[in-house]
């Protein structure tokens, strides 16, 4: 289904399942494909998904460049996705950088976002030395993308050690992730950076007490760093809660799907 944006770009939205509507927001680099058939079918069986692909990633169409990559113009993007869908409120579930922009629609939305799922994401980054230092690391990433092209990056990204746990999966899921990687365009991966990168984007940990929207974190066992942002979080929305999944990683959703299903469904039925 193609969505016009107000500026009249087009966005892909996938909508599979019955029941109560979900939207789904992918991290950097992916697209409604990247969560991968087996988090996609066990949600589906519950929840009518509605699983976007950001501008410049999967079949959307891509940005001008990093201005219209800025933060209320991305929010008003998925809220023409729930329009389009005849959705006026719902939970959402966002990974990595999706979830970066979840929290933000719960706090800058609320009416729009009705509970939500934190994957492996953070509310930004709280100093302002970090979040320069942070800013460079991006711009460099960026130019490299740019420079060297998708593929490059691609290779390098998955080294690192963030994405350790994903050498485990089955060679067929494996390969199928990497290849919605592959399928970027330069462009709009170093616009998004840019725009939104973690050194970029507003830091919520300062309103992160005003959260009303009943919220879950989700974080690997096997990825420490995100798992203590979690607990950080935790403690500071009210009525939060935090989920580790045994033999994940960064990306629960990839490495451990029935798990994660298990608990998303579970928190969304409340």
């Amino acid at each position: 289904m193609r969505v016009r944006s107000r500026d009249g770009l087009n966005l892909e939205l996938s909508e599979s399942g019955e029941g109560t509507p979900v939207m789904l927001v992918h991290g950097f680099g992916g697209s409604s494909k990247a969560w991968g058939e087996a988090a996609l079918a066990g949600l589906a069986r519950h929840h009518r998904t509605l699983a976007v692909d950001l501008l410049g990633h999967g079949a959307s169409e891509d940005p001008v460049g990093p201005a219209r990559l800025g933060l209320e113009p991305v929010l008003d993007d998925l809220e023409r996705v729930m329009d389009a869908a005849d959705v006026g409120s719902c939970p959402w579930v966002g990974y990595s950088m999706g979830g970066r922009l979840t929290l933000a629609a719960a706090l800058l939305r609320p009416e729009r976002v009705e509970r939500m799922v934190l994957e492996s994401a953070s509310p930004g980054l709280a100093g302002d030395r970090e979040r320069r230092v942070r800013r460079g690391r991006d711009e460099m990433l960026a130019l490299r993308i740019v420079e060297e092209g998708v593929d490059s990056w691609v290779e390098a990204w998955e080294r690192g050690p963030l994405f350790a746990g994903r050498g485990s999966l089955d060679p067929a899921v494996r390969e199928a992730f990497i290849a919605v990687r592959r399928a970027n365009r330069p462009g709009p991966l170093a616009a998004w950076l840019r725009a939104l990168g973690v050194g970029s984007q507003p830091s919520f940990w300062g309103q992160l007490h005003t959260v009303h929207a009943p919220a879950l974190m989700v974080t690997g066992s096997g990825d420490p760093k995100y798992g203590e942002i979690a607990r950080r979080m935790v403690l500071q929305i009210p009525g939060a809660r935090h989920v580790v999944v045994p033999g994940a990683g960064h990306t629960v959703h990839l490495e451990a799907p029935a798990a994660w299903v298990t608990e998303v469904v579970s928190f969304l039925d409340e």
